[in-house]
Formats: structure tokens, C-alpha cells, sequence
């Protein structure tokens, strides 16, 4: 964890400290602080915009009511995270795991104009990610997308570190596989193969 995480860490854990004693100021700041990285995050599970602010608000929620029972055990960060993954694996169970596509986010694409190989890029792996199961893209978002540890990721799914690295491994893999075909390309075989 380098110096810019600890010093947020101590914030957060500050924030939490004064939920716990009823500010609701400090949970607008948390809030503000976290909302954005929740949802990329939770798109990783569901594109349904619906869906993820429910989560997002459900999260909140449950943090304003366990403020006070947060231990450090964790950084505030994979605490937060950790129960939106289970908010948002609760969502899903109530409303169908079925990506529906974000309409300001459909126009933002289709509007500019398409000079950008980066859209290009993002798009790609975009349809990459959705070959991964939801455990295999969560696992790719919060190790490569928000940087957190195999320890993190492990307490945020509540599963073993060993799980979470074959997730990882098996992710990784089948990305390997269909990315070459997603480009156009078809994988190519070894000259010596039966």
C-alpha cells in the first residue's frame, strides 16, 4: 500500500467513525469518494444502470448501519467493496442477470467521432470480459482495474486466496483464447501439433 492508499485508508476510517455517531455529512463524502469506482466495479456483474445504483444505495446503506462495527481488519476500501459484491450478487438473484446496455453510455459512443483507437481497445477487451464468467470479471476488475491484492480480493468475495488465483489463472486463459478471434484474428497453431 503506497502513501496516497494510507492516507485515504485514514480518512475513510475517520468518515466511518463519524457515521457511526450519526453524521450524515461524512456518509455524502464517502459516497462521493466511492460511487464512481462502485460502478465500474458493478459493471462487471450487470450493465443495468437501474441495477447498480440500487446497489451502490443499498451498499451505503448497509455501511451507515455497520459504520460502528468496522474493525480494520481490512482497508475501508475492500470493506466497502466487499459488500457491494454481495449486494450486487443479490440484485442479480432478484433481477435476472441479463446486461442491458447503459443508453448515455450507447450515446457517448455512437455520438463522437470514432478517431480514438483507445474506444477501439476498450471496446475489445469490453467483449473479452463478457466471455468471463461474473466471478472471473470480478476478479480481473479488482486485481487489474482497481489494484487491489489477491488478499483484498479474497476478503471482498469471501473465498480463499487459492480460489481467487485460479480465478484469476482461468480468466486470464480463456482472455488468452478469444481475444485473437474478437480481433479478427484466428489463434495460431502450433506447425508441429497432430
Amino acid at each position: 500500500m503506497n502513501d496516497d492508499d494510507t492516507d485515504s485508508d485514514v480518512t475513510d476510517r475517520m468518515l466511518l467513525q463519524r457515521m457511526s455517531a450519526g453524521d450524515r455529512a461524512a456518509l455524502g463524502i464517502l459516497y462521493r469518494s466511492y460511487h464512481g469506482r462502485l460502478c465500474r466495479f458493478l459493471t462487471r456483474l450487470t450493465r443495468r444502470a437501474d441495477v447498480i445504483e440500487e446497489v451502490i444505495n443499498d451498499c451505503f446503506w448497509i455501511a451507515w448501519q455497520k459504520a460502528g462495527s468496522f474493525h480494520g481488519d481490512s482497508r475501508v476500501s475492500t470493506w466497502l467493496m466487499g459488500i457491494a459484491y454481495r449486494c450486487g450478487l443479490k440484485a442479480l438473484r432478484q433481477h435476472g442477470d441479463e446486461p442491458v446496455e447503459d443508453d448515455a453510455r450507447h450515446e457517448e459512443r455512437n455520438s463522437a467521432p470514432d478517431l480514438d483507437e483507445d474506444r477501439e481497445l476498450r471496446d475489445w477487451l469490453s467483449k473479452g470480459l463478457d466471455r468471463l464468467s461474473a466471478d472471473q470479471r470480478v476478479v480481473i476488475e479488482l486485481v487489474y482495474g482497481v489494484g487491489h491484492t489477491l488478499d483484498d480480493v479474497a476478503v471482498i468475495m469471501q473465498c480463499p486466496v487459492g480460489t481467487v488465483k485460479a480465478r484469476l489463472f482461468h480468466a486470464r486463459v480463456k482472455l488468452r483464447n478469444v481475444l485473437p478471434s474478437l480481433a479478427g484474428d484466428s489463434p495460431k497453431r502450433s506447425e508441429s501439433a497432430p
